[in-house]
């Protein structure tokens, strides 16, 4: 039974000392129902009450400061984040475009090159009909 009853009183000074630290850090137009020194006192001589009411009614709420909680919006219907899917989707447009025009041009300059080389010669590029060349210089 000692035991619990030092338990007890450990979590209810651990309690009261982060109440007032809260407190304490937070800024003066942002407390609810009293003023922050008004606060500090109902937490420091009420000290497990005082905690309590310190969360349920005096301290800002955390979940949307400054307003009312934002509206919750699908994501079509937020003009950020379809801007930056059109932005998204332009540039995978445009990455396609290129790959495309890419591999247009290798596949034209390796028909070029084949087209240089000529259909009777051979791997080495050499002619394989035995005829002179008219435009060596061996004549």
């Amino acid at each position: 039974m000692v035991r619990f009853i030092v338990f007890a009183s450990l979590v209810a000074v651990a309690l009261t000392i982060y109440s007032m630290i809260d407190c304490a850090r937070t800024e003066r137009h942002q407390v609810r129902s009293l003023p922050k020194t008004a606060w500090l006192l109902v937490i420091l001589l009420l000290p497990l009450v005082g905690a309590g009411l310190w969360y349920l009614l005096g301290r800002p709420n955390t979940a949307h400061p400054g307003g009312p909680a934002p509206r919750s919006q699908a994501p079509d219907d937020d003009e950020d984040f379809l801007r930056q899917l059109e932005i998204w989707r332009r540039q995978q447009q445009r990455e396609t475009e290129l790959n495309q025009r890419e591999s247009e041009i290798k596949r034209l300059e390796e028909e070029k090159k084949k087209k240089k080389k000529g259909p009777d010669e051979d791997s080495t590029g050499e002619s394989t009909d035995n005829a002179p060349d008219p435009n060596s210089k061996d004549s």
